[in-house]
């Protein structure tokens, strides 16, 4: 379905519920408002297959947008709304958009961009306001018709990766057009599995411009849900929301778990969850300690899903089987997994290895072949680089990503570990471990921790945090050192921006 099937019948349901109440659009005004953008970019230009790019922040505005992109056929890109211009310029450049939509709020950037996007892209629409170069967005749509373009059919984003290994790489699928509502992939099987139907509510807490986020959101428009989107993340406005809201699903990263679980009891204990039927998070490792503590919270709600925005394959899990296999993040619903060593052959059960799966979506990266030949194997296997291992029944287990093992005088380690381990301290909000350059050693372990509270930052908390790993690792797997830092370089989706650590140690180490 789409929202123009559901505008058919419940017009005056709620579509889009902004969570600062500054806006409530119905599915009769995003159908006939994401009409008329489609028939703008029809009448620009911009065919079946033609490209466009996102810079939103969460707004009103967004799905609407990703709505009308999708309803004409395009491949559309989501840029992160935090990007420099320059950032931001590659990547709609390189996606090779012919349109892009703004809004006033992200104006600054939006005006450094002109020059780095003329001529190419002669479309540049700016929601809320305008600045020189840009169109005002209403004034352009709105003699547009509200009906259904006549060549309607579906699209599909091309999202960047965040850029934690360097340049971001666009993940492309092949379009195929089809007729709006059918061969529908992504997140639609699992919003169903998850019980997700016709008029109930979706949270969506992170921002729109990351995979998950859009595509749930997308799906639950499909499936007939009002979501409510939050405009930045804030562990009790969180809470606060599912109450007020009655929010029957939602999706979260293991970061946002941790934030909650860090409120005070008082406001953890104050709202009515009772609504809450399905909580489901993925993105990044949950430690095992906090999903346990979510699970002894929220009840067996809690669910995991492992993927890619490439669409290699994909995992599920629900409460009942995580718990009698603690740290799995599930068996394959997508795709075959297959564990292989460095050398292409499958290990044992146990031993962990790079995870490539077989039978997954096809996908490329955009305009460079060589990353997609090195995402594949001679057998068609496809992977992103994470390491893991299967155990005995089948279930997942993700070690960390390759990219991230440290070698520490010739001993391979995977600081996912420990970091899974100092999180749970309750005097640590975020934290991450790194190898640092070390003239005996090759690298050592140093953690980079942010306090809850900045003034217990210093030599007494690095020690408590040391010898607290060490009851629960082999030292060689704990920091020699823990610094500490006001906030940590996390994107907004629960990952690690580690290569700027790390190119920060190392630069320190040269000078």
């Amino acid at each position: 379905m789409y929202p123009g099937a559901i505008a058919a019948r419940a017009p005056e349901r709620p579509a889009i519920v902004m969570a600062n109440g500054a806006e409530t659009v119905t599915f009769a005004q995003i159908d006939a408002r994401s009409n008329q953008l489609a028939h703008l970019l029809r009448a620009r230009g911009v065919e079946r297959g033609g490209r466009l790019a996102i810079l939103l922040e969460n707004h009103p505005r967004y799905l609407e947008v990703a709505w009308a992109a999708q309803r004409a056929g395009l491949a559309y890109t989501a840029v992160n709304s935090h990007l420099t211009t320059d950032e931001a310029a590659y990547i709609i450049r390189d996606c090779g958009a012919t349109a892009v939509v703004s809004t006033a709020s992200l104006a600054p950037v939006a005006a450094t961009l002109t020059a780095d996007l003329t001529p190419s892209v002669d479309t540049r629409l700016m929601i809320g306001g305008t600045v020189e170069g840009w169109e005002p967005y209403e004034q352009a749509t709105a003699d547009q018709p509200p009906s259904p373009i006549a060549d309607e059919c579906e699209g599909d984003f091309v999202l960047y990766s965040s850029g934690t290994t360097g340049r971001p790489k666009g993940i492309e699928r092949t379009l195929t057009f089809a007729p709006m509502g059918e061969g529908v992939p992504g997140a639609v099987p699992v919003l169903r599995m998850l019980g997700l139907g016709d008029g109930d509510v979706y949270l969506c807490p992170a921002p729109l411009y990351h995979g998950a986020p859009l595509a749930y959101s997308i799906g639950a428009h499909r499936l007939g849900a009002t979501v409510v989107v939050m405009e930045r993340f804030d562990a009790a406005h969180a809470l606060r929301l599912i109450e007020e809201h009655q929010v029957t699903h939602s999706q979260w990263v293991p970061t946002m778990f941790v934030r909650m679980l860090k409120l005070a009891e008082e406001e953890r204990c104050r709202h009515d969850l009772s609504s809450h039927r399905a909580a489901v998070h993925a993105a990044a490792p949950c430690p095992v300690t906090i999903k346990q503590q979510m699970i002894e919270w929220w009840g067996p709600i809690i669910f995991e899903y492992y993927s890619a925005t490439e669409g290699v394959g994909m995992t599920f899990v629900d409460s009942k089987d995580w718990l009698a296999h603690p740290g799995t993040v599930g068996k394959p619903v997508v795709g075959e997994i297959h564990i292989l060593d460095d050398t292409g052959h499958e290990l044992p059960p146990g031993e962990p290895g790079t995870v490539w799966f077989s039978g997954g979506y096809a996908f490329e990266y955009h305009n460079d072949p060589g990353r997609t030949a090195a995402a594949h194997n001679e057998h068609g296997y496809a992977t992103v680089g994470d390491i893991g291992s299967l155990d005995a029944d089948g279930y997942l287990y993700l070690t960390d990503r390759s990219v991230n093992l440290i070698i520490s005088g010739g001993a391979n380690i995977y600081p996912q570990e420990a970091e899974n381990i100092l999180v749970t301290h309750p005097k640590v909000l975020d934290v991450a471990v790194i190898g640092v350059p070390n003239t005996d050693l090759g690298e050592e372990v140093k953690a980079v921790v942010q306090p809850v509270t900045w003034d217990d930052a210093g030599p007494g908390l690095e020690r408590e945090l040391i010898d607290f790993a060490r009851e629960h690792l082999a030292s060689y797997k704990c920091p020699r050192s823990v610094d500490f830092t006001r906030e940590l370089p996390r994107l907004d989706n629960g990952k690690l921006y580690k290569r700027l650590l790390r190119d920060r140690y190392r630069a320190d180490a040269s000078t």
